[in-house]
């Protein structure tokens, strides 16, 4: 039923539920960010994170973490999947799994993450793994209650034009 399909940039998951995942599709998404895992750029910290994003249109993105010298100028392998995604036209998500070396404890997203994730929806699966296939599955609500979202730029403000 599932198959993946490989092409220059992302790979393609065959799975026709736009909601729910296969367990063999949340699989797949797993052991592609444990693949992604192992091209992170982690000189100073040795700590390894791989991503996969599955769009809607069932076309996976990877991402890993990429440190730099300058700590605030590396980037995590959860936005690195999305703009990949993003920069290649695509903006809707049905799942994002994220792996790493921790063997107690699943990965979860840091709070930028967390925020980038939700400026493409609240709804959708976020599976956060460790090395030997298990996971927690958490929407990106879940990981980011109450959160700022594209919507509340449009919401109703106080006028401040007078005070400017």
């Amino acid at each position: 039923m599932d198959q993946v399909k490989f092409n220059s940039e992302a790979m393609h998951i065959k799975d026709h539920s736009s909601k729910h995942l296969s367990q063999e599709t949340v699989k797949k998404l797993i052991n592609q960010s444990q693949e992604a895992k192992k091209q992170a750029y982690c000189p100073y910290s040795k700590f390894r994170v791989g991503a996969a994003l599955l769009t809607l249109e069932n076309k996976v993105f990877t991402g890993c973490n990429v440190e730099n010298a300058c700590n605030n100028l590396g980037v995590c392998a959860e936005r690195t999947a999305i703009f990949k995604a993003v920069s290649e036209g695509y903006r809707n998500f049905k799942a994002i799994a994220v792996a790493s070396d921790l063997e107690d404890k699943v990965i979860s997203p840091c709070g930028g993450c967390r925020q980038v994730l939700r400026e493409f929806g609240s709804n959708w699966d976020v599976y956060l793994s460790k090395p030997d296939g298990s996971y927690v599955k958490k929407t990106v609500e879940e990981l980011l209650p109450i959160p700022f979202g594209p919507e509340d730029i449009a919401m109703k403000k106080v006028d401040i034009s007078h005070e400017c």
